[in-house]
């Protein structure tokens, strides 16, 4: 039995429509699943405040941090790719490249500044893992050069963030010249006593692992990072075992020598710019 009785017609109750969250004003941790507002994110340097997982960043985001006032000046931002095989596989490569210039608002995979850390002059070449994952083509390793060229004209240190799946294959041969280009660039910065910093972030694998990544005077790199040459599937069919827990992790990559330290990426100026002081 009802005991209430609607005496007007036509009465309607307000609709309640759902509000939609404006896309990027929150961040949750793939890892620990966290969850805090994109700003929190970026003033915590994109690394989460409760498990430190430490979220892949730009070059835009690595200058902001390492550069004073985030302060630089650009060193041959006008180079992009050609296509000199007349590359073709899903798509071809010259479309990729115009595709991924458009999307990314990159030249290519790499970004060179010169700028000051605490102070103190240096280059910085930081690779972008949105540009093709990364990969070393010819664009790259010229990049690389003219800001090994730059670190020699201006006396200073040489930086180099790397974050790459490895040598560009639409470039081929082209691709894997640049890693006899890089290394015979960093024993002209050898030759004039000027220090090189390699930092490796995730994922740092393939040509660049086997080339100046792993060539600096300090080797250092982030938790957590993945850093090899070929990928651990591929390692774990190719030998037929299981591989150790975390093998090629940045931790396990110290462990057996082939590190100088790790640093969070809060820690990472001030231990940059205490390297460039001790070696300068």
């Amino acid at each position: 039995m009802s005991w209430f009785k609607r005496m007007k017609k036509g009465i309607t109750t307000q609709s309640q429509e759902k509000k939609e969250i404006p896309e990027g004003l929150w961040y949750q941790c793939p890892e620990c699943k966290h969850v805090v507002t994109s700003e929190q994110h970026a003033e915590h340097d994109w690394v989460c405040a409760s498990c430190e997982y430490h979220e892949k960043i730009n070059s835009r985001q690595y200058f902001s941090i390492l550069f004073d006032e985030n302060e630089y000046s650009e060193v041959a931002s006008h180079l992009i790719s050609a296509d000199p095989l007349e590359f073709m596989d899903t798509k071809a490569y010259k479309d990729r490249i115009k595709t991924t210039i458009a999307k990314s608002g990159l030249k290519d995979a790499l970004r060179v500044g010169l700028g000051k850390i605490e102070g103190q002059k240096a280059v910085i070449a930081c690779m972008d893992f949105g540009f093709i994952g990364g990969s070393m083509g010819s664009v790259v390793g010229e990049k690389f050069a003219r800001g090994v060229d730059k670190a020699i004209a201006e006396k200073c240190p040489f930086i180099c963030i790397s974050k790459s799946g490895g040598a560009r294959m639409m470039e081929a041969g082209f691709s894997l010249m640049q890693m006899a280009k890089t290394s015979a660039k960093l024993t002209q910065l050898a030759d004039h006593h000027l220090p090189y910093i390699s930092f490796l972030t995730d994922p740092t694998t393939g040509g660049v692992t086997a080339s100046f990544a792993m060539l600096g005077d300090i080797n250092i790199a982030e938790p957590k990072a993945l850093i090899g040459f070929a990928g651990p599937r591929v390692v774990k069919e190719t030998i037929g075992r299981d591989l150790p827990e975390g093998f090629q992790s940045s931790e396990f990559v110290l462990e057996h020598g082939f590190l100088d330290y790790i640093v969070k990426r809060n820690e990472l100026k001030s231990k940059v710019a205490m390297s460039i002081k001790q070696m300068m």
